[in-house]
């Protein structure tokens, strides 16, 4: 049975001549003095660390710190460039007015904003609903127990909560033990978090919808039901030279207040019931394309399917927007999440090439160093139309910046195999597997590439 670090320490401690065989070692013949008194205090201070490391709250706190330590040694000696611009394009200048409502888009890229018969027609038309009850100026739905998010788990620590109003009883471990299992893993998809929540809470309702507003916002909290968004989040350090400190976060909102233009909301890094502008808010969330998760009880279903409208229908909510972002573009031409959230609905209707030419416009416009740890719809779009060489580019940009990228390790496989490299891209499958155990798109890429 193991000692206890107490006794552990004082045997470290004890003098070397109580230890049998060393003892005729040590004395006249051969004392213990410069570098090998040295080396002996360095052993000792060395076992002590990773003894003490092992304590669960010391662990805690370093091992963060030694994350942050071994990616700004990775920027120092390989530094962190901006994210590339498309090879078919980068040396083309974009000819824009400065961004005011009304500003053109580049020639180029008109086809895109234009409505066209070629959008994906739903499959099928919604059932029309009641118009939701007007809302009061101000709305709170009781905030769940507060839970702190670990080491990159601001996703489940926030579906944590979400569940916990609804009477489930678990925390952010039992979910990212599923999802994430691996601390080092810094980023969980929309998909899978409501994955999650159908698979483990079964008596909810489980929606996500991209295209969301403020407006939208406040009927759900009116109505009693929470919302769950992926925003934007400017962290507090630098984690190589010349960071831009960009990251991706989950947000709960549970209320609203029009006299301070403010929502109340519950940040597991930040804290809790912490108030965020509505302009705020809304310029954190077009980044990732107004994504909203809903949780509601059954008795709920038919107030939500009201709020959402023609949006109940996945198909139109993603032509609707669509639509937005198209405008947003129209609005401000210069706007980079804008283009990229046109790219992310293209592809959603499989317009690979049009997403593509999106995706481009985004990348000449400058994106966030972090933004392709988080959304990979650059990486279907150029792969799908058949535009290898910036599938290429992309991927070992985003392995740069997160090595341990499960999506960024399976896109680069498949451009690899795409290459002709077929044993290389099994390797990466292979990485991808053990970045994320049980990873469901690697296992289907190995298999296939085994086979062909």
């Amino acid at each position: 049975m193991p000692l206890p670090l107490r006794a552990n320490l004082q045997r470290a401690q004890r003098p070397l001549t109580q230890y049998g065989k060393i003892q005729p070692m040590i004395g006249k013949n051969f004392p213990v003095r410069g570098p090998l008194r040295f080396l002996l205090i360095l052993g000792g201070l060395a076992v002590a660390a990773i003894l003490i490391y092992q304590i669960p709250a010391v662990n805690d706190r370093l091992s963060w710190r030694l994350i942050i330590a071994e990616a700004y040694a990775r920027g120092v000696i390989d530094p962190v460039k901006a994210l590339p611009t498309p090879r078919m394009v980068q040396d083309s200048a974009i000819d824009t007015p400065s961004p005011r409502t009304g500003d053109a888009a580049p020639a180029d890229t008109q086809t895109l904003l234009t409505p066209t018969a070629t959008l994906a027609t739903p499959a099928s038309t919604p059932t029309p609903t009641p118009t939701p009850t007007p809302i009061g100026p101000k709305a709170v739905v009781p905030p769940p127990p507060f839970e702190k998010q670990d080491i990159n788990d601001c996703g489940p620590a926030t579906l944590s909560m979400y569940l916990n109003f609804y009477g489930w009883k678990g925390s952010q471990a039992d979910i990212a033990a599923e999802i994430k299992p691996l601390r080092e893993d810094r980023n969980v998809n929309v998909e899978e978090l409501a994955f999650y929540a159908r698979t483990h809470a079964g008596w909810l309702q489980t929606e996500y919808r991209v295209g969301g507003d403020i407006q939208r916002i406040k009927q759900f909290i009116a109505a009693g039901i929470p919302v769950m968004i992926e925003e934007a989040f400017i962290m507090q350090e630098s984690y190589w030279p010349n960071d831009d400190r960009w990251a991706g976060h989950y947000l709960y909102i549970n209320g609203y207040d029009d006299a301070i233009q403010a929502f109340t909301t519950q940040d597991v890094f930040v804290g809790p019931d912490h108030m965020v502008a509505y302009q705020d808010l809304e310029k954190n969330w077009q980044t990732f394309n107004h994504v909203y998760i809903l949780l509601f009880r059954p008795e709920q279903a038919e107030t939500v399917k009201a709020i959402l409208g023609d949006d109940w229908d996945p198909d139109h909510n993603r032509q609707n927007a669509l639509e937005n972002a198209k405008k947003a573009t129209v609005e401000n031409s210069k706007n980079p999440f804008a283009w990229f959230n046109v790219g992310s609905n293209l592809v959603y209707f499989e317009r690979y090439d049009d997403a593509a030419r999106a995706y481009d416009q985004a990348r000449l416009l400058g994106l966030p160093q972090r933004m392709l740890r988080y959304q990979f719809g650059p990486f279907i779009s150029y792969f799908h139309s058949l535009r290898t060489d910036d599938l290429m580019t992309l991927t070992e940009y985003a392995l740069k910046i997160t090595p341990n990228s499960e999506e960024g390790m399976l896109w680069r496989g498949w451009g690899l195999y795409r290459l002709g490299k077929k044993q290389d891209a099994i390797d990466l499958f292979k990485k991808a597997t053990e970045a994320r155990p049980g990873y469901p798109d690697a296992k289907y890429a190995l298999d296939y590439v085994q086979k062909n």
